[in-house]
């Protein structure tokens, strides 16, 4: 079982180098540098329009959340034990990290849509929704949206001839989907793509947050100055 579990850790990490390596590599560098070396994120097209219910009935679209930081992930009626997505540290390490920082991140947005587990999209949010409710400290469900929708259309992207919805044993519920986290930006573009299933990749989706909302205040910063 651990090796079959390392062996898909193995493969993942391998598919998500082959998509964004060279745009990682770039980060890394200009994050261990001074201002002027500054690299925004690559951008890797505008994401499939999408629509969806949140947990408290409402309808959504793409054109709502324009203008908006949005963390696209899924959720299963199994978390927060064994989610495709580390709940816990998505909770933690990116949700707390926005509710008590809204004067800075206040245009940030998660969107979880919720599945059997198998990669089927379910109508009814009730149980997800109860069960963050009792787990998350402080949840707003503006900020944290619970949706129901079919995520695949969102994932359904190629780049180096590696598809988000790559099916093998070795993924939650057999689709590689569900354990990726991707990063929009305020104008639904697709800014980074990495799995979920650990603290060090949360983390590190959350410093790329950071990195996002850095490059739009120095462009503000030099719209001023013009």
């Amino acid at each position: 079982m651990a090796t079959k579990s390392t062996a898909g850790r193995t493969r993942r990490v391998l598919l998500f180098l082959i998509l964004f390596g060279p745009a990682l590599i770039l980060i890394f560098i200009s994050s261990r540098g001074c201002t002027h070396k500054f690299k925004v994120l690559e951008d890797y097209g505008e994401v499939a329009s999408y629509t969806f219910v949140d947990g408290e009935g409402k309808n959504h679209s793409t054109s709502d959340l324009k203008g908006n930081i949005v963390l696209i992930n899924t959720l299963q009626p199994s978390c927060p034990d064994s989610c495709a997505i580390s709940f816990w540290h998505l909770d933690q390490l990116i949700y707390q990290h926005v509710r008590k920082n809204k004067k800075k991140l206040g245009s940030v947005r998660i969107i979880s849509f919720v599945t059997d587990g198998e990669g089927k999209p379910l109508d009814d949010l009730t149980g997800v929704r109860d069960m963050i409710m009792d787990n998350v400290e402080g949840y707003d469900p503006e900020v944290w949206m619970l949706a129901s929708g079919d995520p695949k259309e969102i994932y359904d992207m190629t780049n180096n001839g590696q598809n988000l919805l790559e099916e093998g044993e070795e993924y939650f519920g057999g689709n590689a989907y569900q354990e990726l986290q991707l990063l929009v930006d305020t104008k639904n573009h697709l800014r980074m793509v990495l799995p979920g299933d650990s603290e060090g990749m949360v983390r590190r989706m959350k410093e790329h947050v950071a990195l996002l909302i850095k490059q739009y205040d120095k462009e503000k910063a030099n719209a001023k100055k013009k």
